[in-house]
């Protein structure tokens, strides 16, 4: 059996304000509530201290399943030997969290919920499945009101963060800038004080091309926490419809599967510009009819 050391062990309080910008960001992708992803981080991986979460960043005790062709985890849990899914880092556990949650119909339903209906999330990750824990809900809500984590679903974007005054930044101390990868397409997160032209040099690509990937113009503004993608976006997506949900545009779906736009449309027998109602089921794979 694994064991962290106990000087090494984070409280509730720093994995809070250590994920907590991380939960933020994929809500502002996926819809899905900061507090439950927080909530769920901390309740599965014991605030960070779990050998799942340690020796392999799962912090969301998601096991393997048929579709996982990544590194692996054997550790006991409802059987003897059981597989897990193991991460190059937290980031992608929690952004794999997103991807599982949104990619299986059973969860489909949650996501007709409120952003901020933590308590219709809690229950229904229960009730669809997630967890074998009778007391999974119970346990999900009494974090997210100890620690007061429903605040976090308020936020529309993420604060900036302000630099130390007259602090020199040498190129050598900046953070390298995390490559993610959606359907097979290489994506970032723009972060407080992003511009194109810093993503551009970052990544080693050309403005031109971070306006195309993206089907935006060389006026379009930058929000923290959105997914900019580094190559083109795919023919068809990953799953075969989107419903409609409020405040979502053609553009912003596009972005959400990594679907091409202009295929969007076509697929969808929509005039470029056109948007979709509320409610609408959108093809993202094959042509309607």
């Amino acid at each position: 059996m694994f064991a962290q050391p106990a000087e090494q062990k984070m409280t509730p309080t720093q994995y809070i304000n250590n994920f907590k910008d991380e939960a933020i960001k994929e809500m502002l992708m996926f819809n899905i509530p900061a507090s439950i992803t927080l909530a769920q981080g901390m309740l599965e991986s014991g605030n960070g201290n779990s050998d799942l979460a340690v020796y392999a960043n799962n912090h969301f005790g998601i096991k393997c399943h048929q579709e996982w062709n990544g590194p692996t985890f054997i550790k006991d849990d409802d059987a003897k030997d059981e597989c897990f899914r193991k991460y190059s880092s937290v980031l992608d556990s929690y952004t794999d969290h997103s991807n599982f949650l949104k990619s299986r119909t059973r969860y489909a339903e949650l996501f007709e919920l409120q952003r901020t209906d933590y308590k219709g999330w809690a229950k229904g990750l229960k009730t669809t499945g997630y967890a074998t824990d009778p007391k999974y809900t119970q346990r999900i809500l009494e974090l997210i009101d100890t620690y007061k984590l429903y605040q976090y679903d308020q936020i529309d974007g993420l604060p900036n963060i302000p630099l130390t005054a007259n602090k020199p930044i040498h190129p050598e101390t900046l953070e390298p800038r995390e490559i993610l990868r959606f359907h097979f397409i290489k994506y970032v997160i723009v972060k407080p004080g992003d511009t194109f032209y810093k993503i551009a040099v970052d990544t080693d690509k050309d403005l031109w091309q971070l306006y195309r990937f993206n089907d935006l113009e060389a006026d379009s503004k930058l929000v923290v926490g959105q997914k900019l993608y580094l190559q083109p976006k795919r023919n068809r997506a990953k799953e075969p419809f989107h419903k409609v949900k409020k405040g979502e545009t053609m553009k912003s779906i596009s972005q959400l599967h990594g679907i091409k736009l202009k295929k969007l449309y076509k697929k969808n027998n929509l005039k470029i510009g056109e948007e979709p109602k509320v409610g609408d089921i959108l093809n993202l794979r094959k042509n309607k009819s």
